[in-house]
Protein backbone atom coordinates (compact mmCIF):
# COMPACT_ATOMS: atom_id res chain seq x y z
CA UNK A 1 0.00 0.00 0.00
CA UNK A 2 2.66 2.57 1.18
CA UNK A 3 4.84 1.50 -1.80
CA UNK A 4 1.59 2.55 -4.47
CA UNK A 5 0.92 5.52 -2.50
CA UNK A 6 4.82 6.82 -2.92
CA UNK A 7 4.80 6.30 -6.83
CA UNK A 8 1.73 8.14 -7.13
CA UNK A 9 3.47 10.81 -4.54
CA UNK A 10 6.35 10.85 -7.19
CA UNK A 11 4.12 10.70 -10.26
CA UNK A 12 2.21 13.50 -8.92
CA UNK A 13 5.39 15.89 -8.23
CA UNK A 14 6.65 14.96 -11.75
CA UNK A 15 3.35 16.10 -13.44
CA UNK A 16 3.71 19.57 -12.59
CA UNK A 17 7.65 19.17 -12.99
CA UNK A 18 8.93 19.63 -9.52
CA UNK A 19 11.81 18.35 -8.29
CA UNK A 20 11.94 17.40 -4.53
CA UNK A 21 13.27 20.68 -3.26
CA UNK A 22 10.32 22.29 -5.03
CA UNK A 23 8.45 20.14 -3.44
CA UNK A 24 9.49 21.14 -0.05
CA UNK A 25 9.02 24.30 -0.83
CA UNK A 26 5.14 23.48 -1.82
CA UNK A 27 5.04 21.45 1.32
CA UNK A 28 5.89 24.26 3.21
CA UNK A 29 3.94 27.01 1.79
CA UNK A 30 0.65 24.75 2.45
CA UNK A 31 2.02 24.23 5.88
CA UNK A 32 2.42 27.99 6.74
CA UNK A 33 -1.14 28.71 4.73
CA UNK A 34 -2.50 26.32 7.29
CA UNK A 35 -0.34 28.27 10.49
CA UNK A 36 1.53 24.73 10.70
CA UNK A 37 5.23 24.86 10.81
CA UNK A 38 7.33 21.65 8.86
CA UNK A 39 10.88 20.42 10.08
CA UNK A 40 14.47 21.89 8.20
CA UNK A 41 14.95 21.61 4.68
CA UNK A 42 17.49 18.61 5.08
CA UNK A 43 15.00 16.78 7.31
CA UNK A 44 11.46 17.70 5.03
CA UNK A 45 13.59 16.20 1.88
CA UNK A 46 14.59 13.01 3.21
CA UNK A 47 11.01 12.50 4.20
CA UNK A 48 9.77 13.61 0.77
CA UNK A 49 11.89 10.64 -0.63
CA UNK A 50 11.08 7.84 2.03
CA UNK A 51 7.67 8.03 1.22
CA UNK A 52 8.04 8.35 -2.49
CA UNK A 53 10.14 5.37 -2.47
CA UNK A 54 7.20 4.09 -0.15
CA UNK A 55 9.47 2.92 2.84
CA UNK A 56 6.86 4.57 5.36
CA UNK A 57 2.81 5.86 5.39
CA UNK A 58 2.39 9.69 4.54
CA UNK A 59 0.58 10.63 7.79
CA UNK A 60 -2.67 12.58 7.93
CA UNK A 61 -1.42 16.15 8.97
CA UNK A 62 1.04 15.92 5.96
CA UNK A 63 -1.33 14.43 3.60
CA UNK A 64 -3.64 17.54 4.07
CA UNK A 65 -0.83 19.23 3.06
CA UNK A 66 0.12 17.64 -0.35
CA UNK A 67 -3.47 18.24 -1.07
CA UNK A 68 -3.19 21.94 -0.66
CA UNK A 69 0.14 21.97 -2.57
CA UNK A 70 -1.67 19.74 -5.49
CA UNK A 71 -4.69 21.28 -5.33
CA UNK A 72 -6.60 18.16 -4.91
CA UNK A 73 -9.45 17.51 -2.70
CA UNK A 74 -8.62 15.20 0.45
CA UNK A 75 -10.48 12.15 -0.91
CA UNK A 76 -8.60 12.36 -4.09
CA UNK A 77 -5.04 11.69 -2.12
CA UNK A 78 -3.69 8.40 -3.26
CA UNK A 79 -6.40 8.17 -6.06
CA UNK A 80 -5.32 6.39 -9.42
CA UNK A 81 -5.08 8.67 -12.27
CA UNK A 82 -7.72 8.92 -15.19
CA UNK A 83 -7.42 5.67 -17.63
CA UNK A 84 -6.26 3.98 -14.68
CA UNK A 85 -7.05 -0.51 -14.86
CA UNK A 86 -10.29 -0.47 -12.50
CA UNK A 87 -10.74 -3.16 -10.51
CA UNK A 88 -13.27 -5.34 -12.45
CA UNK A 89 -12.31 -4.51 -15.98
CA UNK A 90 -9.99 -3.16 -18.47
CA UNK A 91 -8.66 0.77 -18.92
CA UNK A 92 -11.72 2.48 -20.48
CA UNK A 93 -10.26 5.65 -22.99
CA UNK A 94 -11.47 9.06 -22.65
CA UNK A 95 -14.35 10.07 -24.68
CA UNK A 96 -13.55 13.18 -25.81
CA UNK A 97 -15.45 14.61 -29.35
CA UNK A 98 -13.60 14.89 -32.54
CA UNK A 99 -10.29 14.48 -30.78
CA UNK A 100 -7.48 13.05 -32.36
CA UNK A 101 -4.10 11.20 -31.60
CA UNK A 102 -1.05 13.96 -31.28
CA UNK A 103 0.93 12.02 -33.66
CA UNK A 104 0.02 10.39 -36.56
CA UNK A 105 2.24 7.48 -38.21
CA UNK A 106 3.39 7.93 -42.09
CA UNK A 107 2.91 4.27 -43.92
CA UNK A 108 5.85 2.55 -43.91
CA UNK A 109 7.95 4.65 -41.63
CA UNK A 110 9.94 4.54 -38.59
CA UNK A 111 8.84 7.11 -37.13
CA UNK A 112 5.58 10.12 -35.94
CA UNK A 113 4.75 13.35 -37.48
CA UNK A 114 2.54 15.74 -35.48
CA UNK A 115 -1.12 15.98 -36.40
CA UNK A 116 -3.10 18.96 -36.41
CA UNK A 117 -4.35 19.65 -33.02
CA UNK A 118 -8.51 20.66 -32.94
CA UNK A 119 -9.30 22.48 -29.71
CA UNK A 120 -10.13 19.34 -27.72
CA UNK A 121 -6.60 17.91 -28.19
CA UNK A 122 -5.11 20.97 -27.29
CA UNK A 123 -7.24 20.69 -23.77
CA UNK A 124 -5.84 17.36 -23.55
CA UNK A 125 -2.60 18.24 -23.89
CA UNK A 126 -2.68 21.51 -21.30
CA UNK A 127 -4.09 19.50 -18.44
CA UNK A 128 -1.89 16.56 -19.26
CA UNK A 129 1.42 18.45 -19.32
CA UNK A 130 0.88 21.63 -17.28
CA UNK A 131 0.18 23.80 -20.36
CA UNK A 132 3.45 22.82 -22.37
CA UNK A 133 4.23 20.75 -25.48
CA UNK A 134 4.87 17.03 -25.03
CA UNK A 135 8.29 17.67 -26.61
CA UNK A 136 8.83 20.40 -24.24
CA UNK A 137 7.64 18.35 -20.97
CA UNK A 138 9.70 15.70 -21.70
CA UNK A 139 12.80 17.57 -22.07
CA UNK A 140 11.77 19.61 -18.28
CA UNK A 141 11.48 16.17 -17.23
CA UNK A 142 14.78 14.78 -17.91
CA UNK A 143 16.27 17.81 -16.72
CA UNK A 144 14.04 16.78 -13.23
CA UNK A 145 15.47 13.25 -13.38
CA UNK A 146 19.49 14.83 -13.60
CA UNK A 147 18.72 17.11 -10.52
CA UNK A 148 17.49 14.34 -8.59
CA UNK A 149 20.07 11.86 -9.02
CA UNK A 150 22.37 15.23 -8.24
CA UNK A 151 20.60 15.49 -4.91
CA UNK A 152 20.96 11.47 -4.43
CA UNK A 153 24.84 11.95 -4.78
CA UNK A 154 24.90 15.23 -2.52
CA UNK A 155 23.52 12.83 0.03
CA UNK A 156 25.60 10.29 2.40
CA UNK A 157 25.21 8.59 5.51
CA UNK A 158 28.33 10.46 7.64
CA UNK A 159 28.60 13.73 8.87
CA UNK A 160 31.80 16.18 9.36
CA UNK A 161 31.03 15.81 13.13
CA UNK A 162 31.62 11.76 12.79
CA UNK A 163 34.40 12.43 10.67
CA UNK A 164 35.83 14.99 13.09
CA UNK A 165 35.47 12.58 16.13
CA UNK A 166 37.38 9.49 14.10
CA UNK A 167 39.85 11.94 13.66
CA UNK A 168 39.74 12.69 17.41
CA UNK A 169 39.66 9.09 18.15
CA UNK A 170 42.51 8.09 16.17
CA UNK A 171 44.74 10.92 17.31
CA UNK A 172 43.88 10.62 21.17
CA UNK A 173 44.97 6.77 20.63
CA UNK A 174 48.18 8.02 18.99
CA UNK A 175 49.37 10.84 21.94
CA UNK A 176 47.91 7.98 24.66
CA UNK A 177 50.93 5.12 22.98
CA UNK A 178 53.21 6.82 24.08
CA UNK A 179 52.96 6.34 27.83
CA UNK A 180 50.05 3.65 27.88
CA UNK A 181 49.55 0.22 28.69
CA UNK A 182 50.01 -1.19 25.46
CA UNK A 183 47.31 -4.53 25.57
CA UNK A 184 44.75 -2.44 27.18
CA UNK A 185 45.67 0.24 23.92
CA UNK A 186 45.25 -2.73 21.64
CA UNK A 187 42.08 -3.32 22.26
CA UNK A 188 40.69 0.18 22.31
CA UNK A 189 42.25 0.55 18.82
CA UNK A 190 40.49 -2.54 17.76
CA UNK A 191 37.06 -1.31 18.93
CA UNK A 192 37.37 2.15 16.94
CA UNK A 193 38.93 0.48 13.48
CA UNK A 194 35.27 -1.55 14.00
CA UNK A 195 33.81 1.79 13.92
CA UNK A 196 36.17 2.84 10.81
CA UNK A 197 35.11 -0.27 9.04
CA UNK A 198 31.10 0.72 9.53
CA UNK A 199 31.84 3.72 8.40
CA UNK A 200 32.74 2.75 5.50
CA UNK A 201 29.71 1.17 4.53
CA UNK A 202 27.67 3.81 3.91
CA UNK A 203 26.40 5.91 1.57
CA UNK A 204 29.84 8.54 1.63
CA UNK A 205 31.64 10.91 -0.54
CA UNK A 206 34.79 9.84 -2.14
CA UNK A 207 36.72 12.64 0.19
CA UNK A 208 35.04 10.36 3.07
CA UNK A 209 36.45 7.45 2.18
CA UNK A 210 39.87 9.06 1.35
CA UNK A 211 39.57 10.35 5.25
CA UNK A 212 38.65 6.98 6.16
CA UNK A 213 41.59 5.50 4.04
CA UNK A 214 44.08 8.02 5.91
CA UNK A 215 42.75 7.07 9.52
CA UNK A 216 42.66 2.88 9.13
CA UNK A 217 46.38 3.44 7.40
CA UNK A 218 46.81 5.41 10.50
CA UNK A 219 45.33 3.16 13.10
CA UNK A 220 46.86 0.26 11.24
CA UNK A 221 50.46 1.78 12.09
CA UNK A 222 49.65 2.25 15.80
CA UNK A 223 48.15 -1.27 16.44
CA UNK A 224 50.89 -2.51 14.35
CA UNK A 225 53.47 -0.64 16.58
CA UNK A 226 51.60 -2.17 19.49
CA UNK A 227 51.34 -5.60 18.45
CA UNK A 228 55.33 -5.65 18.22
CA UNK A 229 55.73 -4.48 21.72
CA UNK A 230 53.35 -6.92 22.95
CA UNK A 231 55.92 -9.83 21.46
CA UNK A 232 53.63 -10.53 18.18
CA UNK A 233 56.01 -9.67 14.83
CA UNK A 234 53.72 -11.25 12.62
CA UNK A 235 51.10 -9.87 13.73
CA UNK A 236 52.87 -6.20 13.25
CA UNK A 237 53.90 -7.01 10.10
CA UNK A 238 50.49 -8.20 8.77
CA UNK A 239 48.93 -4.36 10.50
CA UNK A 240 51.95 -2.57 9.10
CA UNK A 241 51.00 -4.06 5.46
CA UNK A 242 47.58 -3.74 6.06
CA UNK A 243 48.02 0.28 6.55
CA UNK A 244 50.33 0.32 3.59
CA UNK A 245 47.27 -1.12 1.53
CA UNK A 246 45.19 2.56 2.34
CA UNK A 247 48.02 4.73 2.34
CA UNK A 248 48.87 3.33 -1.24
CA UNK A 249 45.50 3.68 -2.82
CA UNK A 250 45.26 7.38 -1.57
CA UNK A 251 48.91 7.90 -2.63
CA UNK A 252 50.10 9.51 0.73
CA UNK A 253 53.33 9.74 0.82
CA UNK A 254 54.17 10.69 4.31
CA UNK A 255 52.10 7.93 5.61
CA UNK A 256 53.30 5.08 3.09
CA UNK A 257 57.28 6.63 4.44
CA UNK A 258 56.26 6.28 7.78
CA UNK A 259 55.17 2.26 7.30
CA UNK A 260 58.30 1.69 5.62
CA UNK A 261 60.12 2.84 8.98
CA UNK A 262 57.73 0.27 11.04
CA UNK A 263 58.54 -2.73 8.58
CA UNK A 264 62.50 -1.54 8.80
CA UNK A 265 62.03 -1.41 13.07
CA UNK A 266 60.44 -4.64 13.04
CA UNK A 267 63.33 -6.16 10.63
CA UNK A 268 65.82 -4.28 13.10
CA UNK A 269 64.80 -6.42 16.30
CA UNK A 270 64.51 -9.76 14.11
CA UNK A 271 67.79 -9.30 13.38
CA UNK A 272 67.12 -8.66 9.20
CA UNK A 273 69.51 -6.08 9.20
CA UNK A 274 70.21 -5.86 5.44
CA UNK A 275 66.23 -5.88 5.02
CA UNK A 276 66.20 -2.99 7.62
CA UNK A 277 68.10 -0.92 5.56
CA UNK A 278 66.25 -1.72 1.93
CA UNK A 279 63.16 -0.71 3.82
CA UNK A 280 64.66 2.57 5.50
CA UNK A 281 65.88 3.53 2.40
CA UNK A 282 62.09 2.68 0.31
CA UNK A 283 60.99 4.67 3.18
CA UNK A 284 63.02 7.71 2.28
CA UNK A 285 61.56 7.97 -1.18
CA UNK A 286 58.58 8.93 0.06
CA UNK A 287 59.89 11.01 3.05
CA UNK A 288 63.50 12.20 3.31
CA UNK A 289 62.27 15.56 5.10
CA UNK A 290 60.68 16.82 8.61
CA UNK A 291 61.16 14.81 11.77
CA UNK A 292 59.89 11.57 10.53
CA UNK A 293 62.06 11.58 7.79
CA UNK A 294 65.35 12.59 10.43
CA UNK A 295 63.91 9.05 11.95
CA UNK A 296 63.70 6.82 8.74
CA UNK A 297 67.44 8.55 8.17
CA UNK A 298 68.69 7.44 11.91
CA UNK A 299 66.86 3.66 10.61
CA UNK A 300 69.10 3.86 8.02
CA UNK A 301 72.27 4.41 10.09
CA UNK A 302 71.64 2.05 12.54
CA UNK A 303 71.02 -0.64 9.89
CA UNK A 304 74.30 0.02 8.35
CA UNK A 305 76.30 0.53 11.59
CA UNK A 306 75.17 -3.01 12.55
CA UNK A 307 76.14 -4.38 9.17
CA UNK A 308 79.91 -2.75 9.76
CA UNK A 309 79.26 0.25 7.01
CA UNK A 310 80.58 3.15 9.93
CA UNK A 311 80.82 5.79 6.88
CA UNK A 312 77.46 5.67 5.62
CA UNK A 313 76.29 5.41 9.69
CA UNK A 314 77.52 8.56 10.05
CA UNK A 315 76.77 10.61 7.21
CA UNK A 316 73.02 9.17 7.83
CA UNK A 317 72.90 10.57 11.15
CA UNK A 318 74.39 14.07 9.81
CA UNK A 319 71.61 13.79 7.54
CA UNK A 320 69.18 13.19 9.78
CA UNK A 321 70.20 16.44 11.33
CA UNK A 322 69.55 18.80 7.88
CA UNK A 323 66.17 16.83 7.64
CA UNK A 324 65.02 18.12 10.72
CA UNK A 325 65.77 21.39 10.53
CA UNK A 326 64.24 21.88 6.87
CA UNK A 327 60.77 23.95 7.44
CA UNK A 328 58.14 21.02 6.60
CA UNK A 329 55.01 19.65 7.70
CA UNK A 330 52.39 17.12 6.78
CA UNK A 331 49.03 15.52 7.94
CA UNK A 332 50.92 12.96 9.92
CA UNK A 333 52.87 15.18 12.01
CA UNK A 334 49.50 17.00 13.03
CA UNK A 335 48.15 13.83 14.42
CA UNK A 336 51.09 13.80 16.88
CA UNK A 337 52.06 11.47 19.23
CA UNK A 338 53.81 8.63 17.85
CA UNK A 339 53.39 9.67 14.74
CA UNK A 340 55.77 12.73 15.59
CA UNK A 341 59.58 12.12 16.89
CA UNK A 342 60.31 14.74 19.60
CA UNK A 343 64.22 15.65 19.30
CA UNK A 344 64.53 14.09 23.15
CA UNK A 345 64.03 10.90 20.66
CA UNK A 346 66.15 11.85 17.54
CA UNK A 347 69.13 12.38 20.56
CA UNK A 348 68.42 8.81 22.04
CA UNK A 349 68.29 7.01 18.13
CA UNK A 350 71.42 9.21 17.34
CA UNK A 351 73.34 7.98 20.45
CA UNK A 352 71.72 4.21 20.11
CA UNK A 353 73.60 4.45 16.59
CA UNK A 354 77.23 6.02 18.21
CA UNK A 355 77.36 2.93 20.90
CA UNK A 356 77.11 0.63 17.42
CA UNK A 357 80.30 2.14 16.28
CA UNK A 358 83.77 1.58 17.37
CA UNK A 359 85.49 4.65 19.02
CA UNK A 360 82.18 6.73 19.04
CA UNK A 361 81.67 5.42 22.89
CA UNK A 362 82.12 8.97 24.27
CA UNK A 363 80.43 10.78 21.58
CA UNK A 364 77.74 8.11 22.21
CA UNK A 365 77.42 8.81 26.05
CA UNK A 366 77.04 12.67 25.15
CA UNK A 367 74.10 12.25 23.12
CA UNK A 368 72.53 9.69 24.99
CA UNK A 369 72.72 12.11 28.45
CA UNK A 370 71.23 14.96 26.61
CA UNK A 371 68.10 12.43 25.33
CA UNK A 372 68.08 11.38 29.31
CA UNK A 373 67.61 15.32 30.37
CA UNK A 374 65.35 16.16 27.88
CA UNK A 375 62.91 13.22 28.79
CA UNK A 376 63.24 14.41 32.35
CA UNK A 377 62.45 17.84 31.65
CA UNK A 378 59.20 16.77 29.85
CA UNK A 379 58.42 17.74 26.31
CA UNK A 380 58.07 21.09 24.96
CA UNK A 381 54.87 22.34 23.16
CA UNK A 382 53.64 20.55 20.20
CA UNK A 383 55.57 17.48 20.78
CA UNK A 384 55.02 14.10 23.01
CA UNK A 385 57.72 12.00 25.20
CA UNK A 386 57.10 7.99 24.28
CA UNK A 387 58.15 6.34 27.57
CA UNK A 388 59.43 3.54 25.70
CA UNK A 389 61.79 5.21 23.91
CA UNK A 390 63.10 6.83 27.69
CA UNK A 391 63.52 3.92 28.73
CA UNK A 392 64.95 2.57 25.84
CA UNK A 393 67.48 5.41 25.72
CA UNK A 394 68.41 4.68 29.74
CA UNK A 395 69.44 1.38 28.61
CA UNK A 396 71.31 2.09 25.91
CA UNK A 397 73.08 5.06 28.37
CA UNK A 398 73.77 2.42 30.57
CA UNK A 399 75.32 0.19 27.95
CA UNK A 400 77.79 2.91 26.94
CA UNK A 401 79.10 3.87 30.25
CA UNK A 402 79.41 0.26 30.64
CA UNK A 403 81.78 -0.22 27.77
CA UNK A 404 83.59 3.00 29.45
CA UNK A 405 84.01 1.52 32.48
CA UNK A 406 81.61 3.16 34.55
CA UNK A 407 79.89 0.52 36.70
CA UNK A 408 77.93 3.65 39.11
CA UNK A 409 76.48 4.83 36.23
CA UNK A 410 75.58 2.23 34.54
CA UNK A 411 73.53 1.66 37.66
CA UNK A 412 72.59 4.98 38.17
CA UNK A 413 71.07 4.56 34.32
CA UNK A 414 68.84 1.59 35.03
CA UNK A 415 67.09 2.75 37.92
CA UNK A 416 64.33 4.21 35.68
CA UNK A 417 64.46 1.08 33.92
CA UNK A 418 63.67 -1.46 37.04
CA UNK A 419 61.56 0.86 38.57
CA UNK A 420 58.68 0.43 35.25
CA UNK A 421 55.52 -1.20 36.11
CA UNK A 422 54.73 -4.76 34.29
CA UNK A 423 52.08 -2.91 32.48
CA UNK A 424 54.11 -0.25 30.92
CA UNK A 425 56.88 -2.67 30.06
CA UNK A 426 57.50 -4.01 25.87
CA UNK A 427 58.80 -6.79 24.52
CA UNK A 428 62.07 -5.47 23.26
CA UNK A 429 62.91 -4.22 26.73
CA UNK A 430 64.53 -7.47 27.71
CA UNK A 431 66.14 -7.98 24.24
CA UNK A 432 67.70 -4.40 25.06
CA UNK A 433 69.63 -5.58 28.12
CA UNK A 434 70.77 -8.57 26.18
CA UNK A 435 73.96 -6.23 25.30
CA UNK A 436 74.12 -4.90 28.67
CA UNK A 437 74.33 -8.31 30.57
CA UNK A 438 77.03 -9.85 27.83
CA UNK A 439 79.03 -6.55 28.66
CA UNK A 440 78.89 -7.42 32.90
CA UNK A 441 79.87 -10.82 31.86
CA UNK A 442 83.48 -9.95 30.80
CA UNK A 443 86.53 -10.52 32.26
CA UNK A 444 86.39 -6.45 33.14
CA UNK A 445 83.15 -6.99 35.41
CA UNK A 446 84.27 -10.34 36.80
CA UNK A 447 84.35 -10.73 40.54
CA UNK A 448 82.66 -7.31 40.87
CA UNK A 449 79.81 -7.92 43.96
CA UNK A 450 77.71 -4.91 42.58
CA UNK A 451 78.29 -5.79 38.99
CA UNK A 452 76.67 -9.58 39.56
CA UNK A 453 73.70 -7.91 41.97
CA UNK A 454 73.16 -5.57 38.96
CA UNK A 455 73.22 -8.79 36.61
CA UNK A 456 70.62 -10.60 38.74
CA UNK A 457 68.13 -7.19 39.21
CA UNK A 458 68.28 -7.54 35.34
CA UNK A 459 67.20 -11.64 34.90
CA UNK A 460 64.79 -11.07 37.52
CA UNK A 461 63.09 -7.97 35.25
CA UNK A 462 62.74 -9.98 32.57
CA UNK A 463 61.69 -13.20 33.84
CA UNK A 464 58.95 -10.69 35.73
CA UNK A 465 58.44 -8.91 32.47
CA UNK A 466 57.34 -12.00 30.51
CA UNK A 467 55.48 -13.35 33.05
CA UNK A 468 53.29 -10.01 32.83
CA UNK A 469 52.82 -10.52 29.44
CA UNK A 470 51.76 -14.14 29.43
CA UNK A 471 49.30 -13.37 32.43
CA UNK A 472 47.88 -10.55 29.93
CA UNK A 473 46.72 -12.80 27.31
CA UNK A 474 43.36 -13.41 27.17
CA UNK A 475 42.03 -17.26 27.64
CA UNK A 476 41.36 -19.12 24.51
CA UNK A 477 37.48 -19.13 25.45
CA UNK A 478 37.23 -14.75 26.02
Amino acid sequence: MAGAQGEWLRKQRQARSWNVAEMSRRLRAAARDADDSLPGNDCLTTMIRRWEKGKTGVSERYRLHYCRAFDLAPDEFGAPPPGAVPASGSPKAPEISGSRPFFSKFAGAGHYQPATVDGADAELRRTSSGGRSPIESEVLMTAHEGSEYAERAEWRDIGEATLEQLRAEVTRLSREYMTGEPLRLFFEMRRVRERLHTALDRKIWPRDQTELYFLLGVLSALMADTAHDLGSSPAAEELARAGWAYASVIDHWPLMGWLRLDLAHFARWKGQYRRCRELAMSGLEYLSEGPNGAQLHLMHAMAAAKLGDEQTARQQIEAAGQARERDYQDELLEIGGEFGFSVATQHYLAGSVGVEIGGEQAGAITELKRAVGLYAAGPPPGEDHSIHCQMAAHVDLARARLGAGQLDGAMVALEPVLLLPPAQRISSLPQRLGPVRSVLATPDYQGSAAARHLDEQLEQFTRDTISARLADLPSPSS
